[in-house]
């Protein structure tokens, strides 16, 4: 038996917009109900409708709960004062529904200040149930109906519509469905990428307005704005990429989804894909520092002896740091190994420089690290990039200082914070007077006075 057309249709909405059948069927009844309730109800009715997905047809029902006889007197006692109430008002001049809407703003005050007085738990207390003509039965009138009916049971009586219900329905019914397929829509993509954040996935750059970058991530479009952008990395329509999830809100228009390139974490996920050591834990990576689209640092380490950390993230020939660094288009990473031991871990990240000893002063966390002559400009790179990176990585304040008797400079890891203009400066004339003094050692430049050290650990490599 071929299937009627609107279950064709329904199958192919479900299909389209990724939202379970069950969903959309459910919006087609809420809004067949409101429909028939519309133009054809009665005001005590409790319209359900029912769906079949064999036949293609629906059929309408008023649904009550059966309650007891008395819930119903007590209801009819309080609407005939209510009405006397009325009445008396009305033969006194006054308006009824100003004096019930004072009624009900001072009782909202008075609960809000039992609230405040009173204990959480002496005011939480369960909703008395009253009786609702709209959704309720009394047990003398459900007996009417079937005489088997008992105490909270549903009486369902079938309705049958006229046949303008079909026209009109579809027409009431249209804007209502549209509404709650597009909320049910960006309900699934909420919850669908509410649980990935944190993750790393395959993205196509939609289109680029102004500096901010859309992404499809196949459900849902993301935004990708300028602080989460790589420097300098073009984003063209139709480039593949891979992205971080960072957030995922709920926003009147919708879910809004932000998206990286430039969050740290990005390495360790890509790391992850390609080291087969990480994914199974054998190889941790204890710390990682980034200055996206320059340079990255990360601390690898290992518990087995048998493997070497740095070689299973480089790979045979470089080939897995060179898939990540092509992923991050270019971006230079260095895989050093992580230690426990302080000094060990910062000789460690100040590589490829050539660490004579390093000083800790483990109340105010600086360390101060002592380097050749021709080693200074090495150890805080261009910049100050090496030495603010290794800073980041290790979590010690670091101050690269000339080996004792060298006629160099003290730098220090805060003097080359990264963003100042003075910084580019003094690492440019710093650069320079080194070049100088290679070519020319008789006129070397004066050492500065350093601060007061606080008492420091020596320990030299």
């Amino acid at each position: 038996m071929a299937e009627a057309p609107i279950v064709i249709a329904i199958r192919q909405i479900s299909e389209e917009k990724n939202i379970p059948l069950e969903s959309v069927i459910s919006t087609i009844e809420a809004a067949l109900a409101v429909a028939y309730r519309k133009d054809f109800g009665e005001k005590n009715q409790n319209i359900k409708v029912k769906f079949d997905m064999q036949t293609g047809t629906s059929k309408v029902f008023d649904v009550k709960t059966v309650i007891t006889d008395d819930l119903k007197a007590e209801w009819e006692a309080l609407k005939a004062e209510e009405e006397k109430a009325r009445a008396e008002a009305e033969a006194n001049g006054l308006d009824y529904a100003k004096i019930k809407q004072e009624e009900a703003e001072k009782k909202r005050k008075e609960e809000e200040t039992h609230k405040i007085e009173t204990p959480k738990e002496a005011t939480e207390e369960e909703k008395e149930l009253r009786y609702d003509p709209k959704l309720h039965l009394t047990l003398t009138e459900a007996h009417e109906i079937n005489k088997e009916a008992n105490l909270g049971e549903e009486i369902v009586t079938e309705l049958f519509p006229p046949a303008a219900y079909g026209r009109m329905a579809a027409q009431t019914a249209k804007q209502v469905i549209i509404q709650r397929l597009r909320e049910a829509e960006r309900e699934m993509v909420f919850r669908e990428y509410k649980g990935k954040e944190g993750e790393l996935i395959n993205a196509t750059v939609q289109r680029v307005e102004g500096r901010l970058i859309f992404v499809d991530l196949g459900h849902a479009t993301a935004i990708m704005p300028p602080q989460e952008q790589i420097r300098d990395e073009r984003y063209n329509p139709g480039n593949r990429i891979k992205v971080y999830i960072l957030s995922v809100n709920t926003t009147p228009k919708g879910p809004e989804i932000i998206v990286s390139r430039s969050h740290q974490e990005i390495v360790r996920k890509l790391f992850t894909l390609e080291v087969p050591e990480i994914a199974n834990g054998a190889v941790e990576i204890k710390a990682i520092a980034r200055e996206a689209g320059h340079r990255t640092k990360i601390a690898v380490f290992s518990s087995q002896k048998n493997i070497d950390p740095i070689g299973s993230c480089v790979g045979q020939r470089g080939s897995r740091v060179q898939t990540v660094i092509t992923e991050l288009g270019g971006e230079k990473i260095d895989i050093i190994e992580w230690s426990e031991d302080p000094v060990q871990f910062i000789v460690n990240a100040l590589s490829p420089a050539k660490i004579i000893s390093v000083k800790l002063n483990e109340q105010e966390k600086i360390a101060t690290a002592e380097v050749k002559a021709d080693q200074l400009s090495l150890a805080i790179g261009k910049q100050g990039q090496n030495v603010r990176l290794s800073s980041k990585l290790t979590g010690w304040k670091i101050d690269i200082v000339g080996e004792e008797g060298s006629p160099v400079q003290e730098k220090k890891s805060e003097d080359v914070t990264e963003g100042t203009e003075g910084t580019n400066a003094a690492l440019a004339e710093e650069t320079a007077s080194i070049t100088e003094e290679k070519q020319e050692p008789t006129e070397a430049p004066e050492k500065t006075e350093v601060q007061k050290e606080q008492p420091t650990v020596e320990e030299t490599k």
